[in-house]
């Protein structure tokens, strides 16, 4: 019926001295003109990513960082001389940090200018009743001031640390007020501490405001030494024992650090701070919250490798 029609359409047409080429044309014109009048669909709206160089707070080189995958639940990489954010992974997350809390504990001890051949005990106030962890510094070990600080940052002996904030002037309380007016000297808004050691998951700081304190550590020049010594021999009761770091990188060839801590209570899953030097410049590391034995160990060493083969790809000026 419809070709029908059309047949007898264009016999009318040609009747009237309109030829089928002609009628084409016009039909085409047609369409175009409602075509023409028809609204546009909108363009889907793109997201535009500038990368602005102004700001050294900036995240650099965004694009390689997507092809970093960090297990740690929060992270932050920092080159230290320019302040430019090299990565970030919920850089503001605010978290327990474990024993990284030794770190503002070793400054705060150091601050007051302490004589540190000075003799220390372990008293029964410095046994952990919270977590029930365990020492090799029994209650009555004796110990100088400066080992009792080894001890902490090296081998993160929170009896060690205890004993320290204990016989600060003023006893525990006065030190962990320290502690927390330090913070706020440094600029460390996310940072509160309840304790010395990193026990208690009060303990609390975002990846951005440990790379501040992992900053202001490293001028401390007992702290660099003590927290990237690998091992040491220590007198405890008489009997010579061995204490390890905490950090395995430590004892790699392959890394060159300037600063280490770690951590681990349950709450706060597996940290780790550093100072290294990569492709030749000072960088900060933060790895918060990481699950598993070695996975903080791995995103370390993903970090390293990320930069060095970032730097290589580069061209070469000249």
């Amino acid at each position: 019926m419809k070709r029908t029609l059309l047949m007898l359409l264009a016999v009318a047409v040609v009747g009237a001295g309109v030829t089928p080429a002609d009628l084409h044309a016009a039909t085409r014109k047609k369409a175009v003109a409602a075509k023409n009048k028809a609204p546009r669909a909108a363009k889907p709206n793109r997201i535009k990513v500038v990368l602005r160089a102004k700001s050294p707070r900036r995240v650099a080189s965004l694009d390689d960082a997507r092809h970093l995958a960090v297990q740690s639940s929060a992270a932050l990489v920092l080159d230290q001389t320019s302040g430019a954010i090299l990565f970030e992974k919920n850089p503001s997350a605010v978290l327990p940090i474990a024993s990284i809390t030794k770190l503002m504990t070793a400054m705060v001890v150091l601050d007051a200018k302490p004589d540190l051949a000075e003799t220390l005990a372990i008293g029964d106030e410095d046994v952990d009743n919270l977590k029930g962890t365990r020492s090799r510094l029994k209650v009555g070990t004796h110990l100088a001031r400066e080992e009792m600080l080894r001890l902490a940052l090296m081998s993160s002996e929170n009896r060690a640390a205890a004993a320290l904030s204990r016989h600060y002037p003023g006893g525990r309380e006065a030190f962990i007020a320290a502690m927390n007016q330090k913070a706020q000297l440094l600029g460390l808004v996310d940072t509160r501490f309840q304790d010395p050691t990193g026990l208690t998951a009060a303990n609390v700081s975002s990846p951005r405001d440990l790379a501040k304190m992992v900053d202001a550590a490293h001028h401390y020049p007992l702290i660099r030494e003590f927290s990237t010594t690998s091992e040491g021999e220590f007198s405890i009761a008489g009997r010579p024992l061995q204490f390890r770091n905490t950090n395995t990188l430590v004892r790699s060839s392959t890394w060159e650090i300037g600063l280490s801590k770690t951590g681990y209570i349950s709450e706060a899953g597996k940290c780790l701070v550093m100072q290294a030097w990569l492709n030749n410049k000072p960088t900060i590391i933060v790895l918060l919250d990481s699950v598993g034995r070695m996975t903080r160990v791995g995103d370390a060493n993903r970090i390293k490798r990320w930069i060095e083969s970032a730097s290589l790809a580069r061209p070469s000026a000249g």
